[in-house]
């Protein structure tokens, strides 16, 4: 399988507004990472206890100009027959790209999970991302290799140039109910229109896309 080499060129220089809006939204990460720790304490509790696994998971996908991201996650898919490793964290290699999700997956078990999932509970521990600097607030989400290379091609060094994000153009545009063809477009309308105002919209518009939890599953 080929792999999707690291972009060694130097990106070009950022304008100031966006220095400063990368340094306000890592200081923003990490004090919202602390107001919800304790709700993902109490989750993190609940999934172990229901599913008897490990709480978080790991999955591997592409970050930042093709460097390599386990982005973490609250699990909330387990299977009855599933291995139960040890410890509070599980990676999962899922580079040959994610099962195709709809609203009644099996493999997402009980009402819990469900609630999790419909209200990006699950996303949270990504806040750590932002603060790490290796996510951004607001980009286009991180994918696998095999989604880049069968549905970005020759597109794809351009969607790498930029953070992947908590939060997207697509997630606030019909979020799960998209193909993959309107998700490239507006990941890529994002990396070429994007601008403070853009940004600014799509955070306000994804705060009542989390609470009503529609088009997510």
């Amino acid at each position: 399988m080929a792999s999707i080499p690291i972009l060694r060129e130097a990106a070009p220089p950022d304008e100031l507004a966006w220095q400063f809006l990368a340094v306000c939204e890592r200081a923003a990460a990490g004090i919202l990472l602390l107001a919800v720790l304790p709700l993902l304490a109490a989750s993190a509790l609940i999934v172990w206890m229901l599913s008897g696994r490990t709480p978080f998971i790991a999955h591997r996908r592409v970050g930042w100009r093709g460097s390599e991201l386990w982005m973490l996650k609250l699990r909330t898919m387990w299977g009855a027959t599933a291995p139960a490793p040890c410890g509070w964290l599980e990676r999962i290699d899922d580079s040959a790209g994610p099962a195709n999700k709809h609203p009644r997956d099996a493999r997402v078990p009980n009402a819990f999970a469900r609630f999790c999932r419909r209200h990006s509970v699950d996303e949270l521990p990504q806040l750590w991302h932002v603060v790490t600097g290796e996510m951004s607030l607001v980009g286009p989400r991180p994918l696998t290799r095999r989604e880049i290379r069968e549905h970005y091609g020759e597109a794809a060094a351009e969607l790498l140039r930029v953070k992947p994000g908590l939060a997207g153009l697509w997630q606030t545009s019909g979020r799960n109910r998209l193909t993959y063809a309107e998700r490239r477009r507006l990941d890529l309308e994002f990396v070429r229109s994007r601008s403070i105002a853009m940004y600014l919209r799509i955070v306000i518009r994804t705060l009542p896309e989390i609470a009503g939890g529609s088009n997510s599953w």
